[in-house]
């Protein structure tokens, strides 16, 4: 039997965003969707247990463990940018932790010429995607697929010293980071369902997969997007060696993230004409902005010795570790069931005002981060937390951009850190307060060494000069194919079609137009819950 080789909409890209469009676009029986994924099937243990995203931070079987161009403002240094490969994408491998972002970032995405996508218009969308331990009420919904949990009941109790601290500070505490308002300090939300990572692969795709109209191919790279008089007709792939065209009908939408899909798009003729010319590569569409506006979140922190215990002794030792294993297996209960950002808050250091300039993550583990090391989490030979920050919405931008013509050649990946006048204040802003949470008294009552004291002797230039050699990225790129009413300025347009051009969209984190203040993954999904509603009108218009 012949390899079913024509279909109405091709995905590319199986990730946060990929798994979603998956879904809803094969609920409808009279359309056939491919979806087609670089990586595997992405069935390891490591990848449902949530503390397991530490096995999967270098491993390449899941990661494509990628690095930045080295960063001037960041002594030179090649910034480490990890991407999911497989079903799942970044959302298999990320954090977890479940974080909108301020309602004034969408209203933001509307003032730039993306109608339709303030506030209130997205709120539906995030709404649909979880299934909330509060019910359904202005805020949640209960009856979606993607797992919500607060991690209150399974918080390391230092967490608790830390929300002290927080309120000694002058912040106040916030029970939900995804309701009202988003400024305070609390326990944070993460998407995980019964113990066990929920993400869109887990989730929406799990429950599409038997559809007799949805086909996905994994270990299938892309690696054009083809053309007929500026309608994008279908891909060319690579499977198993050989050379593969699969047509659609309809759309390809593209869900590489905010990485591949403006590499893909580059490579297929659709970009900066004059630096495709460059590459010997034909212009389809001349479009400017194609790898522009690129964001991210970079983030510093400190690491503290404690006298009292933390994750590093329970992660100590065989006998230890055998012990939360089993209580995971047998319960899915313990620190193994949770993420390691247990707590955090976000908080504006420049005045008493709503809408928050830093983001702070609390740790109950202090680490190293060592790519020479068997995984990301090596915890310290002592007990110790780790206090982390990064601004919440950085002015600086920077491009994605091809390396050659060679679709196998990684992008080169330039974010600008600290380009921006507005990052480096934001950057001591957010040093200075952690200085002022570690010489709290309720923080002062769980630590052991000197460094929060040593905190309070370093001038704005030493603080500075450590993020530095030290800071590094969160890991939410995102805007490299912003959405936008110009296509000088932007990529897609509203119902995110790529400018120019038919049968093509951009479906993922790179149509932000501004990133969001906080954790990147669940407005990624919300874009693909809005873009299937998108599609799905065109198409039940037209039928």
């Amino acid at each position: 039997m012949s390899e079913q080789n024509t279909f109405d909409f091709i995905i590319v890209g199986a990730g946060s965003a990929g798994c979603i469009l998956a879904n809803r676009l094969s609920e409808c029986s009279k359309f056939s969707v491919l979806l087609l994924e670089d990586g595997g099937s992405n069935k390891s243990p490591w990848i449902k247990i949530p503390a397991g995203f530490a096995k999967t931070y270098y491993s390449t079987k899941h990661n494509y463990c990628y690095y930045t161009e080295p960063q001037a403002q960041m002594l030179n240094r090649k910034i480490y940018a990890p991407r999911g490969r497989g079903l799942g994408g970044s959302g298999a491998i990320n954090a977890m932790v479940y974080v909108r972002g301020h309602k004034d970032d969408f209203d933001d995405w509307q003032k730039a010429g993306a109608a339709g996508w303030g506030f209130d218009d997205v709120l539906p969308y995030f709404k649909k995607i979880e299934s909330h331990p509060l019910g359904n009420n202005f805020y949640h919904s209960s009856e979606g697929n993607i797992g919500i949990t607060n991690m209150q009941k399974e918080a390391h109790p230092t967490c608790q010293k830390f929300l002290e601290a927080c309120v000694e500070s002058g912040m106040n505490i916030n029970e939900d980071f995804n309701g009202e308002k988003l400024c305070g300090a609390g326990i944070y939300e993460a998407n995980i369902g019964n113990g066990q990572r929920s993400s869109s692969a887990s989730t929406y795709l799990e429950k599409a997969k038997n559809r007799k109209n949805l086909v996905i191919k994994t270990h299938t790279r892309v690696k054009q997007v083809l053309f007929e008089n500026n309608q994008a007709v279908g891909v060319i792939a690579i499977r198993n060696g050989q050379q593969i065209r699969y047509r659609a009908s309809k759309e390809v939408v593209l869900s590489a993230g905010a990485i591949d899909s403006p590499k893909l798009l580059q490579l297929s003729g659709v970009g900066e004409g004059t630096e495709l010319k460059k590459l010997g590569i034909k212009i389809v569409k001349n479009l400017p902005a194609v790898g522009q506006n690129l964001q991210d979140h970079v983030c510093g922190g400190f690491i503290f010795e404690t006298k009292v215990k933390t994750l590093n002794d329970d992660l100590k030792g065989f006998y230890n570790k055998a012990k939360l294993g089993a209580k995971y297996v047998f319960s899915r209960r313990g620190p193994l069931s949770v993420s390691v950002n247990q707590a955090g808050g976000f908080v504006n250091t420049k005045s008493q005002v709503p809408k928050p300039n830093i983001q702070l993550y609390f740790n109950p583990l202090s680490y190293t981060n060592d790519p020479n090391a068997k995984g990301i989490v090596k915890p310290l030979p002592h007990s110790g937390v780790m206090l982390s920050y990064s601004p919440c919405r950085p002015k600086s931008r920077g491009s994605i951009a091809l390396s050659d013509a060679n679709y196998l050649s990684s992008a080169k990946i330039q974010p600008n850190y600290l380009s921006a006048d507005e990052d480096v204040v934001d950057v001591i802003e957010g040093a200075k307060f952690v200085t002022k949470l570690s010489q709290s008294l309720a923080f002062g009552g769980i630590v052991t060494d000197s460094v929060s004291n040593d905190l309070s002797h370093k001038s704005d230039e030493n603080l500075l000069q450590q993020f530095k050699e030290q800071g590094g990225s969160i890991y939410h790129l995102c805007g490299s194919c912003a959405m936008g009413d110009n296509d000088k300025r932007s990529v897609v347009s509203p119902s995110l079609k790529v400018h120019g051009l038919k049968g093509l969209r951009v479906i993922d984190a790179s149509i932000f137009p501004n990133i969001v203040s906080g954790n990147i993954n669940a407005a990624t999904m919300m874009v693909a819950e809005k873009g299937a509603m998108h599609i799905m009108q065109d198409y039940n218009k037209s039928s």
